[in-house]
């Protein structure tokens, strides 16, 4: 038997990290992954040093046969992860050597095999409708023939906590007839997500000391506890550990693979995965929710962009004096970065925080902290948010220093005259806006005038228009992302609106905030931020 491990790993085949993405996490709803984003989801996950990638069902499905196919062809080259394949045990009544879903994942080429078989008497009766000996005869010839054909078998003991409630023999009867066969890890399958990690955790721990047996763990997120379930399960004596890329996966998902690393390296002092690569949870998690088409969790754990944001002032000035006092762990140990936010709850520490991450130090004007505490308190109790806009926040913080210390204060490279928008409903139908803008700019007047498929789009261009032969810089900078949000303090179309306006411009991307009782007015006032913005980081970048 050849017998594949992990490459790399400091734990080597003493402990699993086994990632099911692209089977079990593919089964969330709304993901979809072409054979070409299964081979870039395998890369990433070998990057970050898995100790095995299952790939999928060859056989059952075209895409990974396919994608299987293609591996074997050289598409894909694995450093530390062995590809595993995914399937059923031979057919009741069938022989090993002829069933085609068998003869699939020998053919896949794949060195290791994962075989889901079930272990709930019920299911094995009511389902498979078939008696447990047969069950067991299913589940050993299988793992014989394959471990005779050299690869490495490991066995998923489908609804394993609900039989071995149900009936503890026949589902150790399970897990016998495997490794008696030649499995290396029988995988205790919380298939229906229901378990909570005491009773979990007592389970494994029975089983263990029954058996003896090398013991896995895949538990579904139903209870809201899948993370939590597996690391009570390898406290509990579990050395493989089944996980899906953020915790995707069918109905509420799987146990999250970043969590539960972030869990077995920071809290339990387990190198899980290689030298460093700890450092690319962040950085890994974001990449596979793009590839899946899904926006990444901002509050996710250790991963999560808010993950480290604090918010209360109260915090603020703890972390002020230690930043360990309210974080769990240094933020950078995952990749991340810690954040504060400014909000009404801002107080002085928050705002000296924020100021010293945006570069401004407020240290030494304290006037200019107590005008912005007041200031942002004040816009935000009109529905002003600085929260998600830190560009806007940036030319309060400069306009505040200004007024504290007597420097020259951030002026817009240009000033507004009038503007004008007005909409074509025209006879087949279409909708255009037309935007004029007169503004001074250079010493010099400027009237432009442009069309767009809406209110602001024209209003942009126009701007643009009057402005770029004045300011050659704003041809590399362009509307990125454009938010609006209907403020509910007022009804109807009496509604304040708030607009973030997200801008890039090649180098950077920043965001900027508007409010007003009018959506054109609040676009243009955040739109006029992104400029001035960009126009003072230009002139602090030449200095």
């Amino acid at each position: 038997m050849t017998r594949t491990q992990p490459a790399g790993t400091p734990l080597g085949d003493d402990f699993h990290v086994y990632d099911t993405t692209l089977r079990d996490g593919a089964q969330r709803e709304g993901i979809s992954y072409s054979v070409t984003d299964k081979i870039a989801v395998a890369r990433l996950l070998d990057s970050l040093g898995v100790g095995f990638v299952e790939g999928g069902w060859p056989g059952a499905l075209p895409k990974d046969t396919e994608f299987f196919h293609r591996a074997a062809e050289g598409e894909l080259e694995l450093r530390h992860a062995a590809l595993v394949a995914f399937g059923s045990t031979r057919r009741a009544g069938a022989k090993v050597d002829e069933d085609p879903q068998v003869r699939a994942l020998l053919e896949s080429r794949a060195p290791v095999v994962t075989l889901v078989a079930k272990s709930d008497r019920r299911h094995i009766e009511r389902a498979l409708r078939t008696d447990v000996a047969e069950n067991c005869a299913m589940v050993a010839d299988t793992v014989r023939h394959l471990v005779g054909e050299g690869r490495r078998v490991f066995l998923d003991a489908e609804h394993f906590f609900d039989g071995y409630a149900f009936d503890p023999d026949t589902s150790l009867r399970v897990l016998e007839s495997a490794v008696q066969a030649g499995a290396d890890v029988v995988v205790l399958c919380d298939t229906n997500g229901g378990q909570l990690p005491l009773q979990l955790a007592e389970t494994v721990g029975e089983v263990a000391a029954r058996t003896g047996f090398r013991l896995g763990i895949h538990c579904q997120d139903d209870t809201g506890c899948a993370v939590a379930n597996s690391i009570a399960a390898v406290q509990a004596g579990a050395t493989h550990v089944q996980c899906t890329a953020n915790g995707y996966g069918e109905r509420a998902g799987n146990a999250d693979l970043f969590a539960v690393i972030g869990n077995l390296a920071a809290k339990l002092g387990m190198p899980v995965l290689p030298e460093e690569k700890l450092r690319e949870l962040t950085r890994t998690s974001h990449a596979l929710a793009e590839i899946a088409n899904l926006a990444p969790d901002t509050h996710q754990a250790y991963v999560g962009q808010s993950t480290f944001a604090h918010k209360a002032g109260l915090h603020a000035s703890a972390i002020k004096v230690d930043p360990e006092l309210y974080n769990h762990i240094d933020p950078a140990v995952v990749g991340n970065g810690m954040r504060v936010l400014v909000t009404e709850m801002a107080g002085r520490a928050s705002l000296e925080l924020k100021g010293a991450e945006l570069g401004i130090d407020l240290s030494a004007a304290p006037e200019a902290v107590t005008g912005a505490v007041r200031r942002v308190k004040e816009l935000e109790a009109r529905g002003w948010s600085f929260e998600a806009a830190d560009a806007s926040l940036e030319l309060l913080l400069r306009g505040e220093m200004a007024t504290a210390t007597g420097a020259d204060p951030v002026e817009a490279p240009f000033g507004l005259e009038s503007y004008r928008v007005v909409l074509d409903h025209r006879s087949d139908g279409e909708v255009i806006a037309e935007a004029t803008v007169k503004v001074h700019v250079a010493g010099e007047r400027v009237i432009a005038t442009a069309e767009g498929n809406g209110p602001v789009n024209a209003l942009d261009a126009a701007l643009r228009e009057a402005l770029v032969p004045h300011l050659p810089w704003l041809e590399s900078v362009e509307l990125a992302d454009y938010k609006v949000r209907i403020l509910t303090d007022a009804r109807g179309t009496d509604a304040v609106t708030r607009v973030l306006v997200e801008s890039r411009d090649g180098e950077e991307e920043w965001t900027t905030v508007g409010v007003h009782a009018n959506i054109v007015e609040a676009s243009w006032l955040a739109l006029c931020d992104a400029l001035v913005y960009k126009s003072a980081r230009s002139s602090l970048a030449t200095r």
